[in-house]
């Protein structure tokens, strides 16, 4: 899967899984390890976890691999690496705090 057709699919999951606040970041210039960054927000802990693992799961359905995920144990913060296409799920609390998006605008 393409890098543009994989972040719209992985938006898709997200929206689907009532995720919200998401924000689409083309780091291509400013990055070498990645090409599109997704920054979403979920409800709660347990939404963060479930929208992580449901995007592993789906991804995988499509043969895409997760070369990476980090931090779905807390559920505070999820990162899931598909190498060119790199998604951090987080709940407010966590977004207001380390307010991701504007290290890279």
């Amino acid at each position: 899967m393409q890098n543009k057709a994989l972040t719209a699919f992985v938006i898709e999951k997200i929206e689907d899984m009532k995720g919200r606040d998401i924000i689409t970041l083309d780091i291509a210039e400013k990055s070498d390890f990645a090409d599109y960054m997704i920054v979403a927000s979920g409800n709660s802990s347990r939404h963060v976890k479930s929208i992580a693992q449901s995007l592993i799961t789906d991804c995988r359905a499509e043969g895409v691999e997760p070369l990476g995920v980090e931090g779905n144990d807390i559920g505070e913060w999820a990162l899931v690496d598909f190498g060119d296409v790199v998604i951090h799920l987080m709940t407010d609390e966590t977004r207001d705090k380390y307010q991701l998006e504007q290290l890279w605008e």
